[in-house]
């Protein structure tokens, strides 16, 4: 998900981050799922939620793809606002868990705060198009046909891997390093590392190199070879965009966002157990 640090009231570093509280205007959505819907029905009853045009906070109803969703949509209109999710998803690794024994708003403002920054992509196709999206866990380029992706890497004003060889490439956030970035053997980054984790997929060659990690205030630039004959396309989270010429990435501090997590269940502890789970 994002480059990511707490600090608690004293500016220090801390793993539950600040206690945000006194929210009074706050919206809620859920995903279109029978369970969020559900959990949205009765929650709705307990009080008067806002509009999120005039939110404060948001509560979130759903799974990770949802509140990346969420998030997105706030990146889109420029209104970014604290989001507290409640799974009613699968994993849920962005949401506390649901429970109804305490009320929401209760939950919502002892919370703690973890700033999540993404990162800026600028896209460019073989047609010319230039697109710009944002990507909280990873931008991802992949071979769009049988054919391997060949890929010039330039890390910072030079270039490091003339030709990158394979299934395609990915760069991902310390939150969402433990996405698509582990299942490609990529590696988990802490929260406040300040890192960025470059990692190929399937690589051909050069079959020695298995990634690297970088710091994220590292300019990153994909240049995509022989295009007609290996196509790619880049996805950033849940956008994709096809027949890519080339592709520049860089940390949007100017987009940070704000998740809020119920004390002791951190988004840095979920990382740190995420390393030593063992099923």
């Amino acid at each position: 998900m994002g480059t990511a640090v707490d600090t608690d009231t004293n500016g220090s570093r801390s793993g539950d981050g600040p206690v945000r509280g006194n929210f009074e205007k706050v919206a809620l959505v859920a995903s279109d799922s029978p369970r969020a819907q559900e959990a949205y029905s009765m929650l709705w009853a307990q009080r008067d939620w806002c509009a999120m045009e005039d939110a404060d906070a948001v509560v979130v109803l759903g799974g990770d793809g949802f509140m990346l969703q969420t998030l997105h949509s706030m990146m889109d209109t420029g209104r970014i606002v604290p989001a507290y999710g409640m799974n009613r998803g699968t994993v849920g690794f962005l949401m506390n868990r649901y429970d109804m024994t305490k009320p929401v708003m209760e939950r919502l403002n002892i919370s703690r705060a973890k700033t999540i920054t993404p990162l800026c992509i600028t896209a460019v196709t073989q047609a010319g198009e230039k697109h710009e999206m944002y990507a909280i866990n990873e931008l991802s380029l992949l071979r769009e046909t049988r054919q391997t992706a060949k890929l010039e890497v330039t890390v910072g004003s030079r270039v490091r891997i003339q030709q990158l060889v394979g299934d395609g490439v990915l760069v991902a956030t310390p939150a969402g390093s433990t996405a698509y970035n582990l299942s490609a053997n990529g590696p988990i980054l802490p929260l406040d590392s300040g890192m960025l984790a470059l990692t190929p997929i399937s690589p051909f060659r050069p079959r020695r190199w298995r990634g690297a990690v970088l710091p994220d205030e590292m300019r990153i630039k994909f240049r995509v070879l022989e295009p007609v004959k290996r196509p790619v396309a880049a996805v950033a989270d849940q956008k994709e965009l096809r027949d890519i010429a080339e592709v520049t990435i860089e940390i949007a501090h100017d987009c940070d966002l704000e998740l809020l997590f119920d004390p002791g269940q951190s988004l840095a502890e979920r990382i740190v157990a995420e390393q030593f789970a063992v099923d």
